[in-house]
């Protein structure tokens, strides 16, 4: 059976949640990082599995990996799930460009308007900070918009694919933190059709931020 460890309150560790309900696996997810004193990111026997001491960490049948992006891709192919992640070169570029998109430039916009506004994390208290980075994470969930009118259907064309499931979650994250949003009617239509899965329902748009 697969093990899925992390947090389930884990953006990252939601990610490999829902794919794993979307490829129809047996998995069991051991939440790590929970705050459980016996389950703490530094316990030799989490540290053994990744050193980075973060999650989410997975062991498929005894083959361990980190890092949540890397993780998706491997479930997807091992699981030769061609749909969600397509074979094709322009088809898995297209794919990559936009999960690597949210890694390297919508996560860093939202980061501090959600330690701040959500977490109360100490260090995040600077208003004009928060106010900086909300405009740049609307603009970015402005490019967003404009991909999806194009699609008119998911963020890599008009079909479901791997890249829905960061991009998804950033947009319920979106949407869940307190901030000022323009109306951007291509992604409250794509955070609707989302949740029309159920996969999203239950690791998504499931009450946490």
């Amino acid at each position: 059976m697969l093990r899925i460890l992390g947090r389930p309150s884990s953006i990252n560790v939601r990610k490999v949640l829902w794919l794993g309900h979307e490829l129809g696996v047996p998995f069991v997810n051991e939440p790590w990082g929970d705050g459980d004193a016996s389950r703490k990111l530094d316990d030799p026997v989490f540290a053994a599995l990744n050193p980075n001491l973060m999650v989410p960490v997975i062991d498929d049948d005894g083959f361990v990996m980190w890092e949540s992006n890397s993780i998706l891709r491997y479930l997807a192919t091992s699981r030769e799930r061609t749909d969600l992640y397509p074979v094709a070169p322009h088809e898995r570029a297209r794919v990559d460009q936009w999960i690597d998109w949210q890694s390297s430039d919508l996560n860093p916009a939202w980061k501090y308007p959600f330690l701040s506004l959500v977490r109360h994390a100490p260090g995040y208290d600077d208003p004009q900070a928060v106010a900086t980075n909300t405009a740049r994470w609307n603009d970015f969930m402005r490019v967003l918009d404009r991909q999806l009118q194009t699609t008119q259907g998911f963020v890599a064309g008009d079909t479901f694919t791997l890249a829905d499931i960061p991009v998804g979650l950033s947009v319920h994250r979106w949407f869940s933190v307190p901030i000022e949003r323009p109306a951007l009617e291509a992604v409250s239509a794509y955070y609707e059709r989302l949740s029309e899965r159920e996969g999203f329902r239950r690791h998504g748009r499931n009450g946490t931020p």
